[in-house]
């Protein structure tokens, strides 16, 4: 047997330690015994005044009442039994007295019922009630409400008795688990919905597979989650609608079930629950799990079922569905966390191409920590004077002499330390903080120009190289910013050259040409960076205010030798080809990652204007630049 029991109900104007007030009629007629009867036996002796008639009429009344009632006394054991109760327990009532009631109603099994129970028989507290599940002499098992209220005799010297009432709440009960069924479990699949998938999850992590399970063994205990949603499945209820929609949940419900229930190779026992969440949302719970494998055999299995068509109505349908995969120890993990990790796992699946399966991975999760950490705090951080310069020497190919140097942004994170810009540019793009940070890095790039212009006025003036984000002449008046700048620093326009990736530049029209074509008219120069990477449409080059192509490295790198001896032939051609088509147009090429005297040497036979790599100069200091002006050639 089991059920529950709830706490005491003090009578009114009594305080908790005082004895219980006499039970009164009215009293007994609310507990639903016949009020006469119940109010002679709980007094426990007849009145003074009461004929011998008067008590067998009680005693009749209370071995007719259809409630199951017993007296039962301060030690537990039957006084008295009515018929009712000997039919509801299938035992003749004479062979109820002297028996233990909390053995026949199962009393012991919990430590907080056993207590309650025992404080009523002590006269310590006024009422006690419980809900318990009794076996019928015909084999069904009924749930029974269990009161247990003290008897008050006439005198202090009688020994305390108490009434013992049970009601049959069968219906009742059936009536609110139909209710929690409805409530917990979802009305167009029939799975168990979001509210009783948790309340699974939250028990399955709070309470070990196995109760005789040592310290040990629950630290093995591990956990799976399979959380999937149905790739397209908007554009099916918006095209063939929702009562469509409806019926492929259905059956898709049908098909995770079924992966669930039946596993092909027979090596896994773990108890799992499939659920809906919302939506085209399931998850297949695994309680007990053995381990990644058995996850991961799920997914596909479930990957493989959803790829069958789908016959529904006369109409076929295929769907597919991207499936996030977490499987851990339970211990340490709690419901928010698995379902973080899930959901994350989920985006990486769809962000991988969807149709697929994809499993948490710790050091991914990490590095997506780091990226949102840092951004919520990239803005702040320019405020904060966080991020600095460095700035990498560009070198004439014909003579190695210092021309200019490219900026290139630092971030002195608290927390990370030094960063380079491929650590947070792309996310200050995406997240708009790029136009305030692109300013910083302009004006300051400016000012440090000027400055050593100041310093070395009998050397040529460097030009500084200053990288553009696309977003920058969207979100921002660019060439207002660069007119304000140069003003307010003095340096010349046309020693300031702003670069742009070729897919920024390639396929501009509208605003950012005109940005583009204003910055020329003002003597800046426009550079591409990372040329013949993107979309190489060299038919741009003629319409576009461009001065400078910037090769990108990876045709540098080429140039070394491969075996010793040859170097690349095709990347040669190639980067020849390049400069002599920019050279006819009258632009300058600057060669980037020129790491070797050997790939400078070819650059140089080939036409190329100026280089920049490790063999001139790593980014370094404006310190370190100060002492490059005016050097000899810089090419080791």
């Amino acid at each position: 047997m089991n059920g529950t029991s709830e706490g005491p109900s003090a009578p009114a104007g009594t305080s908790s330690g005082a004895p219980p007030a006499p039970v009164t009629e009215r009293h007994a007629a609310a507990s639903g015994a016949p009020a006469v009867a119940d109010a002679a036996l709980r007094r426990g002796t007849p009145r003074p005044d009461a004929s011998s008639s008067e008590l067998r009429d009680y005693r009749a009344a209370f071995n007719a009442a259809t409630l199951p009632m017993a007296v039962v006394d301060g030690r537990g054991q039957i006084l008295r039994a009515n018929e009712a109760l000997g039919g509801l327990l299938g035992t003749a009532t004479s062979a109820l007295a002297r028996q233990q009631a909390c053995e026949l109603l199962d009393l012991t099994s919990d430590d907080r019922t056993w207590l309650a129970y025992r404080e009523v028989l002590q006269g310590r507290r006024s009422r006690f009630r419980c809900t318990r599940r009794i076996k019928h002499p015909d084999g069904r098992s009924l749930w029974a409400e269990v009161t247990v209220v003290p008897m008050t005799g006439t005198s202090a010297a009688e020994p305390a008795r108490v009434l013992l009432t049970i009601a049959d709440i069968s219906d009742r009960r059936e009536l609110q688990e139909r209710l929690r069924h409805l409530q917990m479990h979802d009305p167009v699949t029939r799975l168990p919905n979001r509210t009783l998938f948790f309340e699974r999850l939250a028990a399955a992590l709070e309470t070990p597979p196995y109760q005789d399970d040592s310290p040990a063994d629950r630290q093995h205990t591990r956990i799976g989650l399979c959380y999937l949603d149905l790739d397209g499945f908007k554009a099916i209820n918006d095209t063939l609608g929702h009562r469509t929609g409806d019926r492929l949940l259905a059956a898709v419900a049908g098909r995770l079930t079924d992966c669930a229930e039946n596993d092909a190779s027979g090596a896994f026992g773990g108890n799992r629950l499939v659920a809906r969440l919302g939506g085209d949302e399931f998850a297949i719970l695994v309680e007990d799990s053995a381990g990644t494998q058995e996850l991961t055999d799920l997914a596909r299995s479930v990957l493989a079922a959803l790829q069958q068509p789908f016959d529904l109505a006369g109409q076929r349908f295929s769907v597919s569905a991207s499936i996030g995969v977490v499987e851990r120890p339970a211990a340490g993990t709690s419901p928010t966390g698995l379902m973080q990790a899930a959901d994350t796992t989920l985006y990486w699946a769809k962000a991988d191409g969807k149709g697929r399966w994809t499993l948490f991975d710790p050091e991914r999760n990490a590095h997506r920590m780091t990226r949102q950490s840092l951004s919520s705090t990239l803005r702040p951080a320019v405020e904060r004077g966080e991020f600095t310069l460095e700035y990498q020497p560009l070198v004439g190919m014909a003579d190695g002499v210092l021309r200019g140097v490219e900026a290139l942004v630092r971030w002195n994170h608290p927390q990370f330390g030094m960063l380079a810009p491929n650590r947070f540019v792309g996310i200050a793009e995406e997240d708009g903080s790029i136009v305030q940070l692109g300013r910083w890095v302009l004006r300051t790039a400016c000012r440090q120009a000027r400055r050593w212009q100041l310093d070395h006025p009998d050397e040529p003036p460097l030009f500084i190289s200053v990288n553009v984000a696309v977003r920058q002449v969207w979100d921002s008046d660019l060439v207002a910013d660069v007119a304000e700048i140069l003003a307010e620093t003095g340096l010349a326009a046309g020693l300031l050259q702003l670069e742009l990736t070729e897919s920024a530049v390639m396929g501009s029209g509208g605003r950012p040409l005109r940005a583009l074509q204003a910055l020329s008219d003002m003597g800046v120069r426009i550079a591409i960076d990372d040329f013949g990477t993107g979309y190489s449409n060299l038919a741009y080059l003629s319409r576009l205010p461009v001065s400078v192509l910037k090769l990108d490295g990876a045709f540098v790198r080429g140039f070394r030798y491969e075996d010793g001896t040859h170097p690349s032939p095709a990347d040669e051609t190639i980067v020849e080809a390049m400069v002599q088509l920019a050279h006819r147009l009258g632009l300058t090429v600057t060669a980037e990652c020129v790491e070797t005297a050997g790939q400078a040497e070819r650059l140089r036979r080939i036409g190329c204007d100026t280089g920049q790599g490790w063999l001139y100069s790593r980014a370094v200091a404006p310190e370190r630049i100060a002492g490059l002006i005016g050097s000899r050639p810089l090419e080791g």
